[in-house]
This record gives structure tokens, sequence and C-alpha cells, in this order.
């Protein structure tokens, strides 16, 4: 059945004019179902009839000493009358005495309250003479009458609803004309509860048969389905006596066994699935579970089971139910089967790269969610502790902007392959996506553990890489939380995971930092600077303080460019605080631009052999548009390009080597001086002190400290850098002097430049303008 009739078929409701009136619905003749509901109460008929006439009885026999006997008398008479006249009806017309004749359901109206107005009519009399007890009395037992009356016409409401609403109606009248108009709402609520029961019945009724109507439709259509299915050879129909046994092997079933129909005959199905492994008993756990359902005599569907054939291993895809005799007797199963290797095989292919990475082969964020899931219920279960690592590559990105994507890929592809050597049972290792990756510790006896091999992480990955003739570095930062101690749950593990990789980039990279509470503030505290950051540059809260650089005589070389920020919202931030976000969100380079430009600006009203030196990030390198800001801060100011000079750290190479290079010789080339910062922090400045031409050298404060204090290595490094510097016909200058003593231990080790708070600590534009004034340009040095 197709079209409007399946649509009936599952609706959920019937028309209320359907389930009273009769009729058909859109597209479904009703008359085998009325046929159904009219023998559902044809053998009720003698309690519907019964129920009428003992009620006109019992109103008389109450009313025999009250009333005249000829009054009760023809009472009872003209209800016996009616249940005769109800009885001829049906009799005469058997089952189209409603639904099928033509007026039958107009007819049963009428008839029905005319039944109505002789059982109600003594509760009008005893009304009219106000004789409350008789009325009262007379209603009691029309209620027992209705609720019998009711059930014997469940399946036909408009039995019920013909006759009864009617009764209830008068009965309420009759009780309110003797003074009881509770007993009248009373009367009215218990009517129309039972007619709006009667009539849900009678809905529930017409929509199970239409849907039982359907199942036996559906059934036939399987038959023909399993029919067309083994006459077309498309995969298989089995059957197994209830032994076990196979009986009336298809073709199609033979020729997926390779063997002949008649050599299927007799013999046992978990034999021939079991192949070889039928003699030692080492059945697969699917065959098991086969052999549990058909001992269960257990109907199931889609259930995978390998099957050994001629040395292969084929999976087959089996659903089955039991079948029976007429007599209920168990005779075996009949089912269906298909070969779903090449379907299993395309499975699996698709699992594993559901949970797997396609460019490093590692599991995926998928894989290790599940692993660190099922750690954490174990680690719950048995009170013990697991961990989660999770891994960004340092300086990773300049290598993918500079060099491509394909270069990265492959950069990627050589981490990975370093990380699968730390792989074992208890800790997965895989990529959580672009740069990050995720170690999950199964179990671990205390953190010492993951320090551990966080720190081996750190040494394996930050060994070079060798990728098309490019030499590439790249580091690790990593951040761990223990579970359940940080997190009960993977999201919340893993975000605390985050938060102490937050802390490990913070502070430059190549270490390992633990999830602590206290991160959570600083991350709070993170978001609002980044927020309040996007806007600062709009709402002029920047400002540049400049911190004086002087020879060794005390005369001002120059003065290095410090960013200020002084937020409407969070008042003075630091630059170790909003710098690194603002290099994280991209938003040093508009900054970066206006420090250069206003550097540049102020460096117009100095004396015009005096410098300007202005920090710059790996971040501004990486821009397209950098060497063209550094072109326009110059025409704009006005100033000499040899005053300008940019200084960059050790870490600016140490990301990319071409891409960086390039620019800082374009740079070079308009005439512009180069500084090298932060020199022997790092590793690798000597090629690169060899690769490019600074004009000077920054020895860090801690190597001044170093000397000062007369450490070995301190002096042995300052000595090294100077006469390295004077053999390339660079400057240097120590950063950091705080004290004369300080300033005498440096200069006595050859350093030309000086720079410290014992010179001055930065200032703002006006305080280091007035140090020209008058013509002073000395800053005293002792001796």
């Amino acid at each position: 059945m197709t079209g409007p009739q399946s649509d009936i078929h599952d609706s959920a409701t019937v028309p209320l004019k359907t389930v009273l009136l009769g009729g058909d619905l859109p597209g479904l003749e009703m008359s085998a179902l009325r046929a159904q509901q009219i023998d559902a109460v044809r053998g009720r008929t003698i309690i519907q009839l019964l129920s009428i006439l003992v009620g006109g009885v019992a109103i008389g026999l109450d009313n025999l000493n009250r009333q005249p006997l000829w009054m009760v008398g023809g009472y009872v008479a003209a209800v016996a009358l009616v249940c005769g006249l109800r009885f001829f009806m049906r009799e005469s017309r058997r089952n189209a005495w409603i639904y099928g004749a033509q007026g039958g359901t107009k007819r049963e109206i009428a008839l029905g309250l005319v039944t109505a107005l002789v059982l109600t009519a003594p509760l009008l009399f005893f009304a009219w003479s106000g004789d409350r007890d008789a009325t009262e009395n007379a209603w009691i037992i029309l209620a027992g009458m209705m609720a019998v009356y009711g059930f014997a016409t469940l399946e036909v409401p408009i039995l019920y609803a013909a006759v009864m609403p009617a009764v209830g109606v008068i009965s309420a009248l009759a009780l309110t004309l003797v003074g009881n108009p509770t007993g009248a709402i009373a009367v009215l609520a218990f009517t129309f509860i039972g007619l709006g029961a009667i009539i849900k019945h009678g809905h529930d009724f017409i929509r199970y048969e239409l849907v039982g109507r359907r199942a036996e439709e559906q059934t036939e259509t399987v038959s023909l389905l399993l029919r067309e299915f083994e006459d077309a050879g498309s995969d298989w129909l089995w059957q197994v006596d209830a032994n076990r046994r196979i009986t009336k092997a298809s073709p199609r079933f033979a020729h997926a066994v390779g063997r002949d129909p008649s050599e299927l005959e007799g013999l046992s199905i978990l034999q021939l699935l079991a192949g070889e492994h039928w003699s030692t008993g080492k059945f697969p756990p699917a065959l098991h579970d086969l052999a549990n359902r058909l001992n269960r005599k257990e109907s199931f569907a889609s259930l995978l089971v390998p099957v050994a054939l001629d040395e292969r291993t084929r999976w087959w895809e089996l659903s089955a139910s039991p079948s029976y005799d007429s007599s209920g007797v168990f005779i075996g199963f009949r089912g269906v089967g298909s070969d779903v290797t090449e379907q299993r095989a395309s499975a699996d292919r698709i699992a594993h790269l559901a949970r797997f990475d396609a460019l490093t082969g590692l599991p995926n964020r998928l894989y290790l969610n599940e692993t660190l899931a099922g750690a954490l219920e174990q680690a719950a279960a048995w009170r013990r502790r697991c961990a989660f690592i999770m891994i960004d590559l340092d300086r990773f990105k300049a290598v993918n902007d500079t060099l491509g994507h394909p270069i990265g890929d492959r950069l990627l592809a050589q981490v990975a392959a370093r990380m699968k050597q730390f792989g074992t049972e208890s800790v997965i290792a895989g990529r959580l996506g672009g740069d990050e990756f995720g170690v999950v510790l199964r179990e671990i006896d205390g953190v010492d553990t993951v320090e551990r091999l966080g720190q081996r992480i750190i040494d394996v990955v930050s060994r070079p890489y060798e990728i098309d003739q490019h030499t590439l570095y790249v580091g690790a930062s990593l951040g761990y939380a223990v579970g359940p101690r940080d997190g009960a749950t993977v999201e919340a593990l893993t975000r605390n995971a985050d938060l102490a990789l937050y802390r490990s980039k913070d502070q430059g990279g190549g270490v390992i930092n633990s999830y602590e509470p206290t991160l959570h503030d600083q991350a709070r505290e993170r978001r609002e600077i980044e927020i309040e950051l996007r806007s600062a540059l709009g709402r002029d809260e920047f400002m540049v303080h400049y911190q004086p650089v002087v020879h060794s005589d005390g005369r001002v070389d120059g003065f290095e460019a410090l960013l200020r920020w002084n937020s409407k919202k969070l008042g003075p931030v630091s630059p170790v605080k909003f710098i690194p976000v603002a290099e994280d969100t991209r938003l040093i380079g508009p900054i970066g631009e206006w420090v250069l430009q206003t550097a540049c600006h102020e460096a117009a009203r100095w004396p015009s052999n005096t410098k300007v030196a202005v920090n710059v990030s790996a971040e501004q390198l990486s821009s397209p548009g950098f060497v063209a800001s550094v072109m326009k801060a110059l025409a704009h100011s006005g100033i000499a390009p040899n005053r300008l000079e940019l200084e960059v750290t050790e870490s600016v190479f140490l990301r990319e080597v071409s891409g960086a290079m390039a620019t800082l010789d374009q740079v070079r080339a308009l005439g512009v001086k180069l500084v090298l910062d932060d020199f022997g922090t790092g590793y690798s400045s000597l090629g690169y002190l060899r690769m490019g031409q600074f004009s000077t050298i920054k020895v860090d404060r801690s190597f001044v400290q170093g000397a000062l204090k007369g450490a070995r290595e301190s002096i042995a490094i300052v000595r090294a850098v100077v006469a390295l510097a004077d053999s390339l016909e660079m400057s240097t200058t120590a950063e950091g002097v705080e004290n004369q003593e300080e300033a005498d231990a440096i200069v006595a080790l050859g350093c030309k430049k000086l720079q410290g708070y014992h010179f001055g600590r930065p200032m703002s534009a006006e305080d280091a303008f007035a140090i020209f004034d008058g013509g002073a340009r000395r800053i005293a040095v002792g001796g």
C-alpha cells in the first residue's frame, strides 16, 4: 500500500468524525475495519440491552411503593420496548446496522435519543414533583447502567454517544431542579469524562487495527522481497534445522562457500564457518556469539562473522530469525547473509583515518581523547594517576610562512617520526593539529616521570632538521596536567595542560611546566590584556620611553626606544606581559610600526649624530610590509638612515634563516644599522655574525653581573665578544649596568658602550631631549 493509505496507517491520529460517525478515510476503504468494530461489540449486545433493562427495572422497583403501580409498570414496559426495538434493528441488519446501511448512523442517534428520554422520564417527573430522594436514587441507578453500557460499547463510540450524553444532561437538569447543583455538576463531569474515554478507546481501536493491517502488508512485502532477493542472486539466503545443520542450501550460498549445494546439506553451519579452527576448538569471539544466539533461539541482525575459506579469512554479515511450525515447535533458523569483506576493509581504513593523522601517521585528537578518557576512568577506579602533555613547536610558524607549507608539512612529519620513539603501551604520542602534539601517559608513579619524559621530548625535538638544503631549528614548549588531580574529565585535563603550555610559551619556549590553579587567573588576565590591547592603539594609550646608551667616556651615543602601555582599564601594564600577547595575536605589526614612526619622529629633534634604537620582533620581520614601514618612518621623520638602529635577538634567526636574513639585508641596504641583542644567551650566534653585518653586539646583563662577581666564564665570554667585535669592526654595548662598580669593570674588559640604570632609566621624550638642552651631551662615567 502506498500514497495516502500508507500515511493513514502510520498516522498517530484518526479524525473524530471518523471515530463517531463512520465513513472512509482518504485513500483507505474502511468497510472491513467497520465490520471488525461491529463484531467486537456484537458479542456484548446482551450486556448492552440488559444494562438498559436492568436500570429501568431497578428504578421501577425503587419507586414501587412511592408511585402508582400503573406508572411504574408503564415505565418498565417502555424500557423493555426500547430494548426490544434496539435488538430487532441489530438482528435484522446484522453487521450493517450502523456503518453499512444508508442512514444507519442517523437512525442509531435517533434511537439513542429516544432511549435516553425513556430512561430519564422518571427523573423529570420526580424533579417536577420535588422528590429529591427519588431523583438522586434514580441517577445513582442510571450511573451504574452507564458504566456497564460503556464497557459493552467500547469499540463503537456512537452507541454510547447517541444515548448517554442525553441521559447525563437530563439527569443534571433534574438534580438542579430539586436543589442539588453540586450533584448536577458531578453528573455532567461523570458523563463527559466517560464519553471522552469511550471516544479515545474507539480511536485507538481503529488506529491499532490500521497499524496491524500495515504490519501484515509489510510481512507480505518482505516475503515477496526475500523471494525476489534469492531469485536475483544478490547475496544469499541460508537456513538451518533445529540441530544447526544446513538445509535447502541456495545456489548463491553454495557459490559464496565455493562448494556444490549438495555438499552443504546436513553440514553444521558452525563447522562450515570455523573451517580449520573446528578441530582445534579455538573459535573467534564472533563465532562464539553466533553459537550462543543459535542456542538461545534468539533473532540477530548484521552479525559480523569471520569465515575461514581456502586459507583466507572472509567476513560475512549474517541476519536470521528462529522458525516454528504451525504447532509452535522450533524447527531452526532462516536468514540472509552477505560477503562484506571489502566493505569491512574500507570501514577499517575509514576508522583508521578517523583516529590517525594522515600527514604524520600519529594518533589524532580523537584517538588521544578516547585514550585519555580511558586512562582517567582507570585512574579513578584504581586510585592511580595519569597525565596529559601538550606540546607546541617553537618557531614553526616562521618556517611555514617563509619556506611554504610543503616544507612545513615535511618538518611536521620529521617531528612526528621523532615523537614515535617515545610511544609505548602506556605512553601514546599523537598530533592534536597544526604544530601541536599531545602525549597521554596512562599511568604514572609521580610527576618526575612526566618531567623526565618532557625533557627528553624537548631535547629530541630541538635537534636540527635538514630539509631541501635548509637547516631548520624548532624547539618545543610543553605543559602538562595530572589526572584526576588536575581534572577528572578529558576537557578539564586538556584545558589545564593548555594553560601550563601557555606558561612555557611565555617563558620563551624550550621548557616544561605543570598545571597550577593560579594559571586560570593568569589566563583570565591574558584574555583581558588581549581585549584591551586590540583597541589600545586607537585610544592613544601607548607611549615611547627612551633609555640612553653612552660611550665609555660618558658621551651620549643614542637612545633605545622602549614601548610603554598605560591602559585606561587595566592601568600600567608591563611589557613582559603585553608584548608576548601582541606577538601571539599578530597585533605587534601595527604597534611596532607606530613605535618605529614615533621614535624616528622624536630622533629628528636630537643632534644629527645621535642614534635611536628600536626593537624588532620576529613577527615584524616576517611581515611583507616591514621594509616599506622602515622606509616610511625615515622619509616622514627626515632622519638619516644610519641614525636608526634595529635591534634583533638571536631567536629571530632560530625561527627561520632565509626569511630573516633576506629582510635584514634589505633594511641594511637602506643604510640602517643592525644591533644583535642578548648575544650569547642562545646558540649558533657565531654563524649568524659571520652571515650578517651588524654594527653593534649587545652583551647580556647576566654576563655583566657575572664579570663583576669575578666569574671566570662570564669574564671570558665578555672578553671573547669584545675581541670578536673588534675583529669584525663592530662595537659592543654592555646592558644592565646599574652602578659605578659595574661600569668600571665592564669598561676595563673593553666594552665601548654602556646602558643601564646607572646612566638613566627609561624616560619620556621631553626628558630625553632635555639631556641635550644647552649643548650638554655627556653623562658622567666614573673612572
